[in-house]
């Protein structure tokens, strides 16, 4: 027998039709870079959505446990209102793998100069003067950095964005959760010499910290150990709006106040049943709060999408 929950799905989808998508390519180092364009309305914005860390796909969904869709269903969303979205494969990952024989030798400059690339083919596609960016996670990071250049930007919106340095957040994750106890000096010793510029030999390591630590990630780490992200944030010369939900588990809300306390003009967010997969969860247990990584029939939440249309619509009033 089918449960009212499927029945409940079956039945939005039926009465909310998907909205047109095209794919679209960009230049990358050794190949094409591959994404799904959702096209604006006329005189409604575009965004571009960076996604997160690791082999994280344009729908947001991660190999390693996670295939809520966020990013598409954050599409969809938009396109509700009619607010276009490019969403993007990363560089030597899923479609975009032309683009890179190695898709760990990479740096974040690699893909500031990856979404420079975007915009460009973007607003080509769409005629578009300028267009947005979304930067979910890590992808905040990347956001900021491209932001630096304002050329053919609207402006920028941070999704669970970290703001403080990567070792800290590392360290504060690491110690919250009671089972890393047994490895924690090795990982605290390893975030200490990769924060130092120095790579650590991993023979003889705990094989759980070796997503975190492992030989062919460690050059990026390293790179992206040296970003701050509130020093990033308080140089823009663009729209700035900052969301952080308050159930997220990997990203908390001293990360959003330490972005805003460094760009105090920005929009501010923060939206108290969130978590980090952008979806709108119920009660305090991390199980149910994990339960929203694997379930793409739960939407993103409503109030985020309320969020990003306000503050996107906003300069386009405005005649910007």
């Amino acid at each position: 027998m089918m449960s009212l929950r499927f029945l409940a799905a079956a039945a939005l989808c039926a009465s909310t039709p998907l909205p047109a998508q095209q794919a679209l390519t960009a230049r990358g180092p050794e190949g094409d870079l591959a994404g799904t364009l959702v096209a604006p309305q006329d005189g409604q914005p575009l965004l571009l959505i960076i996604p997160g860390s690791g082999p994280t796909d344009r729908d947001g969904n991660n190999p390693m446990g996670v295939t809520a869709a966020p990013y598409r269903l954050l599409a969809e969303a938009l396109a509700g209102r009619g607010i276009g979205t490019m969403r993007i494969d990363k560089r030597g990952m899923f479609a975009s793998k032309a683009a890179a024989s190695d898709p760990f030798a990479v740096t974040i400059a690699d893909y500031v100069r990856d979404t420079r690339a975007w915009i460009a083919a973007a607003r080509e596609a769409t005629g578009r003067d300028c267009i947005w960016l979304a930067g979910h996670s890590e992808g905040g990071v990347i956001a900021l950095a491209a932001a630096q250049d304002a050329e053919g930007l609207c402006g920028l919106v941070l999704l669970a964005a970290p703001g403080r340095k990567l070792a800290d957040i590392l360290r504060e994750q690491l110690r919250a959760n009671p089972a890393n106890a047994v490895l924690l000096d090795e990982a605290l010793a390893a975030i200490v010499r990769l924060e130092a510029g120095e790579t650590v030999d991993t023979a003889g390591m705990n094989p759980a910290l070796m997503p975190l630590f492992g030989s062919r990630v460690q050059p990026f780490v390293i790179d992206l150990m040296r970003y701050d992200p509130p020093a990033l944030a308080a140089t823009l010369a663009v729209p700035l709006l900052i969301v952080q939900g308050g159930k997220d588990l990997q990203i908390t809300l001293a990360d959003a106040e330490a972005l805003h306390a460094a760009a105090p003009d920005a929009g501010y967010a923060i939206l108290p049943d969130m978590n980090h997969v952008l979806k709108d969860v119920e009660g305090t247990t991390p199980q149910a709060n994990l339960a929203a990584y694997d379930d793409a029939s739960l939407p993103v939440s409503p109030a985020l999408v309320d969020a990003i249309t306000a503050f996107v619509s906003r300069p386009q009033e405005d005649g910007q």
